[in-house]
């Protein structure tokens, strides 16, 4: 793999004693990212990719004792500690992106099918960072449930290097806390509110319906995009008048306030919906900061999407110790890698068959 990606993971601990160690760590790491960019979705099936694939690996890779078991793959990647794997992950992506300011989606995801009801482990929850313009994972954390997503979204952001960069969170993320982080570490952010945020929410809510009623002072946007029998109309209004706002002072950096309207017509159907967000962004204007908002749903489309209908997230059963949690970790490595591959020019599906047929696609794929 040249090294240049696998000397990002050198630091991961070896967890097996020595005794165990049949096979290096670094292969078991070049095999599983190589079978999981092929779409290999578990421990057999890395197993079975190496075997297959074992003349080619043999050309980059020492292979000392042949390829691993499904065995080896699972004791050994279920016990790799997430955080130290999570650090190399990012110091990786730091690197591919070429520290280029970017805005970065929150977003969590559910890992359905990694619950262990027998020792009452509950499914576990990821929360990514994707990177709009870069089109890649920049990092990630697991949390237990998904209504734990307020307390890992600030751990999350401490890892990660926002400097410049937007942060865009959905609304359960709109936390005093959490905008502290990002303009602490020289970032901005753009919060949806939801009626779950009681005043806030409504206090935006009837100060922006009543200038947008009243021609207020404000900055506007429309757009219309369609195609498939679907028309949308966009529209955006954002203010920069947050001085009534009584708790202002409480959120640090707040600068301005913005409303989206959605009206969709699919045949005869017409659907509007408007939602309401607050930002520490100022002097951007409505058509900059409605194409943030509208690349925040990257993170579903193209990241929560193609990690379930081109990796089978979502069915996946490997559960065990940290194996739910770093396989995940692996499919984000593939992704990235996928994404930033620019040659073939088809979906990510394709992708993973054509670098699972073609060995010299697989090393254009990894650098090699």
């Amino acid at each position: 793999m040249n090294m240049r990606l696998l000397d990002f993971f050198a630091d991961v601990t070896d967890p097996r004693v020595e005794r165990t160690k049949l096979h290096k760590l670094e292969d078991i790491l070049a095999i599983a990212i190589c079978a999981t960019i092929c779409g290999a979705d578990g421990w057999t099936e890395m197993a079975f990719f190496g075997e297959c694939k074992q003349q080619w690996l043999k050309t980059f890779l020492e292979l000392p004792n042949g390829i691993p078991t499904d065995d080896t793959f699972r004791r050994v990647i279920s016990v790799l500690r997430p955080d130290e794997f999570e650090a190399c992950f990012q110091r990786w992506t730091k690197a591919l992106s070429n520290n280029r300011r970017d805005i970065i989606a929150i977003d969590g995801k559910t890992l359905r099918r990694s619950h262990d009801n027998a020792n009452g482990k509950a499914a576990v929850h990821i929360v990514s960072a994707w990177a709009c313009e870069n089109k890649m994972v920049f990092g990630q954390i697991a949390t237990d449930e998904k209504s734990n997503e307020i307390t890992a979204i600030p751990k999350l952001l401490e890892m990660l290097v926002i400097d410049g960069s937007v942060v865009t969170i959905d609304a359960m993320g709109c936390q005093k806390k959490i905008a502290e982080t990002i303009k602490e570490s020289s970032g901005d952010y753009i919060f949806s509110l939801k009626g779950n945020h009681g005043t806030l929410h409504d206090e935006v809510k009837l100060f922006l319906d009543d200038a947008i009623a009243n021609s207020g002072m404000y900055d506007y946007n429309c757009a219309v995009d369609g195609g498939h029998g679907r028309v949308e109309v966009r529209k955006v209004w954002y203010s920069e008048n947050v001085q009534w706002m009584p708790d202002r002072q409480q959120w640090q950096g707040l600068s301005s306030l913005v409303a989206v309207e959605s009206q969709r017509t699919i045949g005869d159907k017409i659907s509007t919906e408007r939602r309401y967000f607050i930002s520490s962004l100022s002097g951007v204007g409505a058509e900059t900061i409605g194409r943030m908002i509208r690349n925040h749903w990257g993170v579903e489309n193209k990241l929560h999407w193609s990690l379930d209908v081109s990796f089978g997230e979502d069915d996946c059963r490997i559960r065990k110790g940290f194996g739910a949690e770093n396989v995940s970790r692996l499919r984000r490595i593939a992704l990235n890698l996928l994404k930033q591959e620019k040659t073939a020019k088809c979906g990510i599906k394709i992708k993973q068959h054509k670098a699972g047929w073609d060995e010299k696609y697989l090393q254009k794929i990894l650098g090699i």
